[in-house]
């Protein structure tokens, strides 16, 4: 009898048929939905965490999401969050200008008023605790065929002794062979000529014309309104001596690429009011400055676009925090945009060879030590992959006193393709120093986020292999490098992708916050505009989930040069070292403020003595976090010390 199934098992059948096809149809998402839970569920465990460090995010509410630029660490334990027009032309156009303070301890967020744009200045820790911040956006760059009227600078020469001359926004300049009109879009000082005397018999030689800068368009759009080769030009309403005295030089004037262009102003911001105050503005614009801060506490401004939207030619300067004025050094060394410049332990500069990006490709990008005093630059050899220092992060190993410096990645001048994968390391206390390579990345980055963690490791994270993460390009890694042994160590990855205009504060409670992105494409393809990243990770370190973690209790808040500080904690006996760390103030993963220097330690009764260095360079004045470490390698939160 031929076999016939019952209707159940028909049915049972249908229904495995349905299940199979239903498995077969959607199975890759099946596999990604239980892969993902799976995955979640492994970096949640307990021994994951402590041996991985954990990722979460920051829930900043609606009103206080920025396109965060800049970053820094206040002394009272709040973090300044700085966007300016946050690269974009729409809010600048709106004079919608914002700065966010987040304070770590509460979550709590608070608007601040930000007076000018502040997008793309250069900023550090003042010695009374403030944030010097200076620079920032004239003007937005214009694409060579977006560019109607044609434009440029105009070199104003002032040949009167006798007086400066102010020429107002609107100043009409009129070509003597070309007969184009040129028109200024601000005001403009010229300064008086100066007279020059023979020093032997004091003979009046010549005079010196006064020079003025400024950017002019044509008066009308279209390529016939340009120019293609130097001519003098007549200023209108000028009169008498003042119109034979005074006249402008400019080269090519036509509808080439216009570059950012950059202001003077400068602030300090008050953490404790907190507030933006005005100081006294620069001599220079600059828009991609750094500044560094000298072992007397005053601070060097370097390089930057000025307000033609060319590089600074050389021109640095140094504000004094006691008078709030900014005065020239009087010498002459021409850098890259956000140089990484140093301070080290004898009052000279070490200059990385880490640069953001504009300038041209064989000017000023050798690394080595600058004698501010005397302008005498020793250059550094052995840098591994040399033509891809730009977008790279320097770090100041630690301890501070040993001047071990570390460049991690980088990329090729300009919107180059191509990255480094390279670690280079150099000490600066051999006596003839060179660079060598390091552990190596495991692939190509530009923009690495670099903070130093207070166990003496190195927090590694983001970047790109393209040029602002072209072709879905970001790093979704992170590493702890262990400056002992020269290891990389990989650890738990970051759920956002970090590029252009990112990166990284450590925190009080030993905490990394990773910040920012500027993705140029949102799709592998390049199709699609990028979005700025808005959303903030904050990376907990593996030794933040061994259990309890030493503490101190009670101790100074202020501790001279070459003194000591007793500082109570319950826990002494098993404390193993000290060191004072000094809160970032980073931007394009630039971060000259950022050192630890390991303080002398000896345990007492209930607690610990430290002992801080005597030498002024080694420890500029300020505000530092002081973290001691116990035999476990768990550091403790830090607390705040100031060294007056």
């Amino acid at each position: 009898m031929k076999y016939r199934p019952s209707l159940r098992t028909r049915r049972m059948a249908m229904s495995t048929a349905v299940v199979l096809a239903l498995s077969g149809a959607n199975g890759p998402w099946v596999y990604r939905f239980s892969s993902e839970r799976y995955h979640e569920y492994k970096i949640n465990k307990p021994d994951y965490k402590a041996a991985n460090g954990h990722w979460d995010l920051l829930d900043i509410p609606s009103g206080n999401r920025i396109n965060t630029i800049h970053a820094a660490l206040l002394h009272t334990g709040k973090v300044l969050l700085v966007a300016g027009s946050g690269n974009n032309r729409k809010n600048f156009d709106a004079k919608s200008f914002r700065s966010v303070l987040w304070d770590p301890k509460t979550d709590e967020f608070t608007n601040m008023p930000t007076p000018k744009d502040m997008f793309c200045s250069g900023h550090t820790q003042l010695p009374d605790g403030k944030l010097l911040i200076a620079g920032g956006t004239r003007r937005y760059e214009k694409l060579k065929g977006d560019v109607t009227k044609a434009g440029g600078l105009m070199i104003v020469h002032n040949e009167d002794p006798d007086k400066p001359i102010t020429l107002p926004a609107g100043t009409r300049f009129t070509g003597s062979a070309n007969g184009r009109t040129f028109v200024s879009k601000d005001p403009l000082l010229v300064e008086r000529a100066t007279k020059v005397f023979d020093r032997r018999t004091g003979t009046f030689l010549r005079n010196d014309a006064g020079l003025g800068r400024i950017y002019v368009e044509a008066q009308k759009s279209g390529e016939k309104y340009g120019t293609g080769t130097e001519d003098n030009y007549r200023i209108a309403g000028l009169t008498g001596s003042d119109a034979r005295n005074v006249y402008g030089i400019a080269q090519k004037l036509a509808l080439d690429k216009k570059d950012f262009q950059g202001i003077r102003e400068a602030f300090e911001f008050d953490p404790v009011a907190e507030k933006y105050i005005t100081v006294d503005p620069m001599n220079e614009a600059r828009w991609y400055p750094t500044l560094t801060t000298l072992r007397d506490g005053r601070v060097l401004a370097l390089s930057g676009l000025d307000e033609i939207g060319q590089i600074v030619p050389g021109k640095d300067e140094i504000y004094d925090p006691k008078t709030r004025k900014w005065q020239y050094t009087g010498i002459v060394r021409r850098f890259p945009t956000y140089p990484a410049v140093f301070l080290l332990n004898d009052g000279k500069l070490f200059y990385s060879g880490s640069n953001a990006g504009y300038g041209p490709a064989d000017v000023g990008r050798e690394p080595g030590i600058w004698d501010l005093a005397t302008n005498r630059f020793r250059k550094i050899p052995g840098m591994g992959d040399a033509d891809e220092m730009e977008t790279s992060a320097t770090v100041r190993l630690p301890p501070a006193q040993d001047e071990k410096f570390m460049v991690i990645g980088g990329g090729g001048v300009g919107e180059s393709d191509r990255s480094s994968a390279k670690s280079r390391l150099v000490d600066l206390k051999d006596p003839a120093p060179r660079f060598r390579d390091g552990a190596s990345l495991e692939e190509g980055t530009r923009y690495p986020s670099a903070s130093l963690l207070p166990d003496d490791s190195l927090l590694v994270t983001g970047g790109s292999n393209d040029y602002r993460g072209r072709g879905g390009s970001n790093v979704l890694q992170a590493r702890l490098y262990d400056p002992r042994t020269d290891t990389y160590k990989r650890v738990a990855d970051p759920a956002v992708g970090r590029n252009y205009h990112s990166g990284s504060v450590l925190l009080p409670d030993g905490r990394v916050m990773v910040f920012g992105s500027d993705s140029l494409y949102a799709d592998r393809a390049n199709t699609r505009p990028g979005v700025f990243e808005q959303r903030v990770e904050i990376y907990t370190p593996p030794y933040l989930y061994r259990g309890s973690r030493p503490e101190l209790t009670a101790g100074p808040k202020s501790i001279r040069r070459g003194g000591t500080g007793r500082f109570t904690t319950a826990r002494g006996a098993t404390i193993t070292s000290a060191k004072l760390m000094r809160p970032s103030a980073v931007t394009h993963v630039t971060d000259t403020d950022q050192r630890s220097v390991a303080l002398g330690l000896k345990r007492t009764a209930g607690g610990i003595t430290v002992t801080v260095p005597g030498n002024r360079a080694l420890v500029p004045s300020g505000w530092y976090m002081l973290f001691v470490t116990d035999d476990r390698g768990t550091p403790s939160e830090g607390m705040w010390v100031e060294v007056p």
